[in-house]
């Protein structure tokens, strides 16, 4: 019997947590963690959990935040799999922008308002006062995912925030300036390359 050459593929399954009461009110959240899923949001946690029974999900890796792990328990009720945080995983820190609305970020913040909310990669380097870069947070997710690619899992959910769904899109190619609540993003990691796979 001749013994396979390569390691098995790793997929990942990462998820945006469901609609929570910030983004009812058009609130940016970052790392602000007093805001909680709504009623549509719960369900779409729940229905998260249903789109991946069958998948052979083994772990979840969790964001910190309070929305992502209610997110991540209500998926569970269709996986029953162990949750582990994880704070690669974190949604980027906005700093000053924390708790504004989006009219109330380009008033105070006019010159970083437009740069922040652009695809275009050379204002990656762009910040708020006392936040993160979306280089920095990609940075912090691709090394989080290395990590967890290490591991002994081939099939691992991951319950996070819309900045990680969109900057590891953008990282591998595509154009990504918003993902919805309760969105799923399929990677496929080969031990060299990550690739998209839905």
């Amino acid at each position: 019997m001749l013994m396979q050459s390569i390691e098995m593929a790793k997929y990942f399954y990462i998820f945006r947590h469901g609609q929570s009461t910030y983004n009812l009110q058009g609130r940016t959240q970052g790392r602000t963690d007093d805001s909680a899923l709504t009623e549509l949001g719960k369900e779409q946690a729940k229905n998260i959990g249903q789109r991946l029974a069958g998948k052979g999900i083994e772990i979840i890796a969790c964001s910190p935040l309070k929305r992502a792990k209610q997110t991540a328990q209500l998926a569970n009720e269709a996986l029953n799999v162990p949750i582990v945080i994880e704070h690669d995983f974190n949604e980027i820190d906005v700093g000053a922008a924390e708790g504004l609305s989006r009219t109330e970020i380009k008033e105070r913040f006019s010159e970083i308002f437009d740069a922040w909310h652009t695809t275009d990669r050379k204002f990656e380097n762009v910040c708020y006062p006392g936040g993160e870069t979306k280089k920095q947070a990609k940075e912090r997710i691709f090394a989080g995912l290395q990590k967890w690619a290490g591991l002994d899992y081939q099939n691992i959910a991951v319950s996070a925030h819309g900045i990680m769904l969109a900057q590891t899109l953008i990282a591998l190619g595509y154009e990504a300036s918003y993902v919805e609540n309760g969105s799923i993003l399929e990677l496929e990691y080969d031990g060299e390359n990550w690739r998209v796979v839905g």
